[in-house]
């Protein structure tokens, strides 16, 4: 196989796997790209995907699965990129790997590693939901099945004290403190960027109380409380009191959209996928939406929409997000809005879900100085729209697909993966016959 028409995919997410598996199937060698130490992305902290409330890890698994047990898949964890030249049908690219210090070939995921460790962390993929120890996965079910070392926070790695706790505890010699970090060469004849998202911070929003009250919660840290593989189990309960379940649940919508200039399009569906769920978990519970708009995208949007409001759900229209204040009432949260005649009206609830704007990820700027390749006005990767291809960049080539694009759901992330791989074969043959 001539290294020239290999495929570099940068992110390990739907889209980044769905094109993966593709490319492989058509005979090339695939290079997937992936910075944290699992992949799947963020829909693997999804329970269940809108509209049809399919199981999202039953569907993702089965691709994970087969991503690692594919001979024209080369996964890279914990990887980055460092360096890209060349052109278009012949870039040479230096990736930058860390070092794992579990040997993924050694370790058969048995977790007896993880309870001698003296170290307890907060763990950030569960949205701060959960603890963590200095060796550990991700979160149950993550794959490779295998863990990592935080070096930072290892006694042994950093040099803090002689701790061999977690090597002691695995029989199969996993476990390496000698692993070392180290640069990669790779000859690909094209790039697939499909770096995904991130959520807007909701600190910045001091009126929101995120971090402040604790009843206060991101879309995505209720996604955590409320999946079987999340920090409850699915059980949803409030932080800091695991036997309290909310009576009265309120969602804000459109948190950060005034600023990020953009509808992220899928935050409504999630919100009444929440809605849905409470309903199911909780039948007696209030819920209460305050929104300024609906983005209901899709055929099946409006009848899933049609069901929740039928369900029960109460629509508090608000024209201006930004005059939602949050405050502490006991051990509840005083809601104050704007209502109708501009008179101030006030809602006390147990829980608040806000749904928080997707905006690029961290990565997004650095990796575009990399790759040479324009971001459009909102930070997202630019495509030539004029051109009517919603996948190739700036730069010939390279192409880009999912929400590093732009907000966009798992579906709809797939089919731009899709139309991403046909470019990016198309491309190929042309360089071939040059």
């Amino acid at each position: 196989m001539n290294d020239a028409y290999d495929v570099l995919i940068i992110g390990a997410g739907i889209a980044g796997m769905e094109a993966s598996l593709l490319l492989s199937k058509a005979g090339k060698k695939v290079y997937l790209v992936e910075k944290l130490p699992l992949i799947g992305g963020n829909i693997i902290k999804s329970e269940e995907s809108y509209p049809n409330l399919e199981c999202a890890t039953c569907m993702v698994a089965p691709m994970q699965q087969e991503i690692l047990q594919d001979a024209n898949i080369e996964v890279m964890t914990l990887t980055t990129i460092k360096k890209v030249e060349g052109e278009a049908g012949d870039f040479q690219v230096t990736v930058h790997r860390k070092p794992r210090y579990v040997s993924l070939t050694d370790c058969i995921g048995c977790g007896m590693c993880y309870e001698p460790c003296p170290v307890t962390l907060i763990n950030s993929w569960e949205e701060n939901l959960a603890n963590k120890k200095a060796i550990y996965v991700p979160c149950t079910g993550a794959l490779p099945n295998v863990p990592v070392i935080d070096p930072e926070h290892c006694l042994q790695l950093n040099g803090k004290k002689d701790c061999k706790a977690c090597q002691e505890a695995c029989m199969f010699g996993a476990i390496d403190f000698s692993d070392k970090a180290g640069d990669v060469k790779i000859q690909a004849g094209a790039i697939l960027v499909a770096t995904g998202f991130q959520t807007e911070d909701p600190g910045r929003f001091s009126n929101l109380g995120h971090g402040q009250l604790p009843g206060v919660y991101t879309a995505m840290e209720f996604e955590r409380l409320f999946a079987s593989n999340g920090p409850t189990l699915g059980e949803l309960t409030l932080r800091g009191d695991e036997k309290k379940h909310p009576k009265t649940v309120a969602v804000v919508h459109c948190v950060g959209r005034k600023d990020q200039g953009y509808c992220s399009t899928v935050c409504c569906m999630s919100a009444f996928k929440h809605t849905h769920f409470i309903q199911h978990k909780l039948p007696d519970a209030q819920i209460y939406h305050f929104y300024s708009d609906l983005c209901l995208p899709g055929k099946l949007s409006q009848k899933f929409f049609n069901r929740v409001k039928k369900e029960g759900v109460h629509l508090v229209f608000q024209s201006n997000p930004d005059e939602i204040e949050l405050s502490a009432q006991g051990e509840s949260i005083k809601i104050a809005y704007p209502g109708q005649a501009g008179k101030k009206e006030t809602l006390s609830v147990d829980m608040v879900i806000l749904a928080t704007a997707m905006i690029p990820d961290e990565s997004v700027s650095k990796l575009a100085g990399i790759l040479k390749i324009e971001q459009d006005a909102f930070g997202f990767f630019k495509t030539q729209s004029e051109k009517m291809d919603a996948t190739a960049t700036s730069r010939a080539g390279i192409f880009v697909a999912g929400c590093a694009e732009g907000p966009k759901d798992g579906q709809q992330s797939v089919i731009q993966a899709q139309s991403a791989v046909s470019h990016v074969m198309n491309s190929m043959q042309i360089a071939e016959t040059v």
